[in-house]
């Protein structure tokens, strides 16, 4: 009995149909496996740096699908829509506005701002604080210099109220506020760059005290620093919803794609900028020339019976971060 060789040959069209479908599930697979970490909560080692891109890998997994489309591959047609669609999934809320609780108290507008050493533009920040009536002002990487400066643009006058702990170099933290506070200190995280974090409750004619906090954990910056990143978010007070009403303000170093800051949103506490759709304006990066686009690592976390009524980003000349300013509505007191 003959065999047709010839019948049982690969065709030219059939090769090409395969290594059609071969580069389809290559440039799939990235998005894949991106997903899978994000949503397993299994970053570790570079990913941690890597996972704050989130938001524009969402934007990337639409090539995949669409090449797999042309080229007419079903099954890498049907995994890249998947991907995509929960990728969407995990950022989109955060462009979305949220109800909020229904507060009757007084309105409080929360500032936060890295200084990036002392060396940002302290007339923006004072003016902004003017402009903005802002009632809690917390900063970052705070001097001896910055502290004195501040106080020359007539902060002092501003914000009378205050928990300082300026020092050289980055690990400094101050907390000012318009109206009285109680209860100040400051916390001395134990990660590697020893940063501190101010903090006091705040009270407002009308409403219950607040504890206000400036957060500053450890950046992960290198493989050697994401230890101390992930004791320093582990180290941050949790919310405590049947007791006091706390916020969280600062540089958090992380973004919501994250799994420890997930963790600390979970104690009870929400993101004031996704819950008013404005959770996804970058607040660091690129300030230096280095090609990385922007990424959100600096929050006003917000006890959940707290209102919020808008987020706004604005630009601080000379430093690496923006400010993020947050108006808010407290609850009533009983």
């Amino acid at each position: 009995m003959r065999t047709n060789l010839a019948a049982i040959r690969p065709t030219p069209t059939t090769g090409r149909h395969r290594h059609r479908t071969v580069l389809c599930w290559i440039t799939v697979a990235p998005a894949v496996a991106w997903l899978a970490v994000r949503l397993l909560s299994v970053e570790r080692g570079p990913l941690v740096q890597l996972l704050a891109f989130t938001p524009y890998v969402v934007v990337g997994s639409v090539g995949p699908l669409v090449l797999a489309l042309a080229l007419r591959r079903r099954w890498p047609a049907v995994v890249a829509a998947l991907t995509t669609a929960a990728l969407l999934a995990v950022v989109a809320p955060r462009a979305l506005p949220t109800p909020q609780p229904p507060a009757a108290g007084p309105a409080l507008r929360v500032l936060t701002a890295n200084l990036l050493v002392g060396s940002a533009d302290l007339r923006t920040l004072v003016d902004l604080v003017r402009t903005e009536r802002v009632d809690v002002l917390v900063v970052q990487e705070f001097t001896p210099a910055s502290a004195a400066g501040l106080d020359r643009l007539g902060l002092d006058r501003l914000l009378p109220h205050r928990q300082l702990n300026p020092m050289e170099g980055s690990p400094g933290s101050g907390l000012y506020a318009r109206h009285p506070i109680s209860g100040g200190g400051v916390r001395q995280l134990r990660g590697g760059w020893g940063f501190t974090q101010a903090y006091a409750t705040v009270t407002l004619p009308g409403a219950p005290p607040v504890r206000v906090e400036s957060a500053h954990p450890a950046a992960p910056y290198a493989l050697d620093q994401i230890g101390s990143w992930r004791s320093d978010l582990a180290a941050q007070p949790a919310a405590t919803p049947d007791g006091p009403l706390s916020i969280l303000a600062g540089d958090f170093n992380a973004t919501l794609d994250h799994a420890p800051l997930r963790a600390l949103l979970d104690t009870g506490y929400a993101d004031a900028a996704a819950a008013v759709g404005a959770g996804l304006t970058g607040t660091w990066g690129p300030y230096d020339g280095d090609p990385i686009p922007p990424v959100v690592i600096d929050h006003v976390l917000v006890d959940r019976r707290i209102a919020v009524r808008d987020v706004a980003v604005h630009p601080l000349p000379d430093s690496d971060h923006r400010m993020v300013l947050a108006n808010l509505r407290l609850p009533a007191a009983v």
